[in-house]
Formats: C-alpha cells, sequence, structure tokens
C-alpha cells in the first residue's frame, strides 16, 4: 500500500508540474501573440505612411514637370469667324 501511495504522490507532483509547464507556456504564447499584433499594427502604419508620401512625391514630380499654360493667340478675325452667330 505504501507503494501505491508514493506512485499516487509522484503522479500528483508530475501532474502540478505539468499544469504549471503549461501555464507557463500559456503566459508566454499570450505574451508573443501581443507583440506579433504590435509588429502588424507598426508595419501597417509604415506602409500606409510609405503609400502617402509616395504619392506626394508623384504629385510633386507630376507639378514640376507640368507644361505651362499656353494661351493660343488667333487674330480675333479667325476667332470671330469660328464661332457662329445669329442676328
Amino acid at each position: 500500500m505504501r507503494v501505491n501511495n508514493e506512485v499516487a504522490n509522484s503522479l500528483e507532483q508530475l501532474l502540478e508540474a505539468l499544469i504549471k509547464m503549461v501555464g507557463k507556456t500559456n503566459q508566454n504564447m499570450d505574451g508573443l501573440q501581443k507583440r506579433v499584433s504590435q509588429l502588424e499594427w507598426i508595419i501597417k502604419e509604415q506602409q500606409s505612411q510609405e503609400h502617402l508620401v509616395h504619392w506626394s512625391r508623384k504629385e510633386t514630380l507630376a507639378e514640376k514637370h507640368q507644361d505651362p499654360i499656353r494661351i493660343p493667340t488667333h487674330n480675333t478675325s479667325n476667332v470671330q469667324e469660328n464661332i457662329p452667330y445669329h442676328l
């Protein structure tokens, strides 16, 4: 009977140790999940900022390469001939 009690105590201690290990592992997993979520958020923020910078640079380059507005100069008689009018 004494051997059975020792085996039972030994199994109980082993079970308690396993439960503690699983609890620690779950704590570590929760901490890692939080860190992964933070990193994902940081990456998304950086991507959105890079996207905004890219578009602002693209607009700036487009503004730099825009041709000036040209106003055609015509003889006023030619302009009047091209505009239909009725009296």
